[in-house]
């Protein structure tokens, strides 16, 4: 792991070791960037990290209006509408800013970097293992050392890990505790875009979470592709990683973003409902409600473990706020299968359903097999979880009305209203009249009122 030292105006690895080469700070100096993101998480941590790093050496953010000399784009390409997404924002980012230097990274330029390289304007096309050192690759193009089109290592090559802990224009600080994926489901493009499971040390996330402290960060939610396999680089353990982030002072609130059902453990349960930080809020991806889906898909549990960790969760900590990701209409999915699906996630008290359709991945194993559901019945399934979606999200709002809740309040453009959560992630409106700048990353307690208009929040009085 390298980290760029102000003091020597150099990058170093995390022991303080200085490297062999120098970066010519100089060519940075003044110079103006232009960001854009597409995906999860783990995407937008890792641009703002990469924010903050340009800043260290000169580099300022453009200002709405004002042309960049440098436009990174971080892709994502979970689906066929992310990738052309990714294409879009490419060809409007370059029209946008004639003359500047466009870097692509992400999983698109992982997976299709050919393709991504003959966009015209696009100067630098980094794959998952060559985005740590984009720092490098930048002052190699600008003092004239030679340079290619683009650089990626193949999957089993994937090694490097590029360390996040920041916030960028956000209240909540993200902090990338692991990346890459073992489980090659037969689906998904991840572990083909970012490599195998792979994590920096307990020590090394902790001293992140204590600078972010230090800065006045009071929420870090960690992020990474597959959080609860934490330990396959180091050899320890996601929930000794639980424990020591715990005890950093400052930091009052975490959120894990999401954990693999078959990783949750009771332990890691256990210690959650009691902690000092740890938020009643889990986001647990199930993908299906049938078994026969599930084989197909190649996951590592079935409906019944499924069922059992959310009554596990729900019985040490009632209030919980549960998300749940959902696919809809992958091949396999049988009429039966989505209605054995939906009954499931009927009967199951979980808060909020993260419905998506399936999208065809080329390379991808689930491609062999043979039943294909129709695009408009993927619409009318879509249409159906996402309706239960809101009345299960409505009914667990409505339980908390009237109730006192403590709210970490994020910052919003003067004259509009303000909006934070709740410990277990309720949605919060504080009204313009009512807002005030210094709320902002401030921990209130507020009364809980009604459903906002749109249904998205609850009011809230101070």
């Amino acid at each position: 792991m390298r980290v760029f030292c102000k003091k020597c105006r150099t990058f170093v690895p995390a022991n303080n070791t200085p490297i062999l080469y120098m970066i010519d700070t100089s060519a940075f100096q003044g110079k103006k960037a232009a960001y854009f993101t597409l995906g999860c998480k783990l995407n937008f941590s890792e641009t703002s990290t990469f924010g903050k790093m340009l800043q260290d050496l000169g580099v300022s953010t453009a200002q709405k209006g004002e042309q960049a000399d440098i436009c990174l784009i971080n892709t994502c390409s979970v689906t066929e509408v992310a990738d052309k997404k990714c294409r879009q924002a490419i060809h409007r980012l370059v029209r946008e800013n004639p003359g500047a230097f466009v870097v692509v990274t992400g999983c698109y330029a992982q997976l299709e970097a050919d393709e991504v390289a003959k966009i015209e304007g696009v100067s630098l096309v980094l794959g998952s293992n060559e985005k740590a050192n984009l720092v490098q690759f930048l002052s190699d193009a600008w003092t004239g050392a030679p340079t290619a089109k683009y650089y990626r290592e193949k999957t089993k090559d994937i090694k490097s890990f590029a360390p996040s802990c920041s916030k960028g224009n956000r209240t909540r600080y993200f902090l990338k505790v692991q990346d890459g994926c073992d489980y090659f489901c037969t689906y998904c493009t991840i572990p083909y875009a970012r490599g195998f499971s792979r994590n920096p040390t307990i020590a090394s996330l902790v001293a992140q979470a204590q600078e972010a402290a230090a800065e006045g960060g009071k929420e870090i939610v960690l992020t990474g592709v597959n959080i609860g396999d934490f330990g396959k680089t180091t050899g320890e353990k996601f929930i000794d990683l639980v424990k020591a982030l715990d005890g950093v002072e400052g930091i009052q609130r975490y959120r894990i973003s999401s954990l693999e059902p078959d990783l949750i453990s009771d332990e890691l349960i256990e210690y959650c409902a009691k902690s000092r930080a740890f938020m009643p809020h889990f986001h647990i991806p199930l993908q299906s409600g049938s078994n026969t889906v599930l084989k197909l898909m190649h996951r590592h549990y079935d409906r019944e473990l499924f069922a059992e960790k959310i009554h596990r969760i729900k019985e040490l900590m009632p209030d919980a706020f549960i998300g749940v990701d959902v696919m809809v209409g992958c091949r396999g999915e049988t009429p039966e299968c989505f209605e054995e699906t939906y009954t499931f996630l009927d009967s199951l008290d979980v808060t909020q359903l993260h419905v998506f359709p399936y999208s065809e991945r080329p390379g991808t194993s689930a491609l062999s097999i043979p039943y294909v559901v129709p695009e408009k019945e993927k619409k009318q399934r879509v249409k159906r979880l996402l309706e239960l979606s809101d009345q299960k999200t409505h009914a667990f709002y409505e339980r908390y009305i009237g109730q006192q809740a403590e709210v970490l309040f994020e910052k919003a453009t003067r004259g509009r209203a303000m909006h934070g959560f709740t410990k277990n992630y309720i949605r919060v409106e504080l009204p313009a009249k009512d807002a005030n700048p210094d709320f902002d990353n401030q921990l209130i307690s507020v009364k809980l009122g009604e459903m906002t208009r749109d249904k998205e929040s609850l009011m809230c009085i101070i």
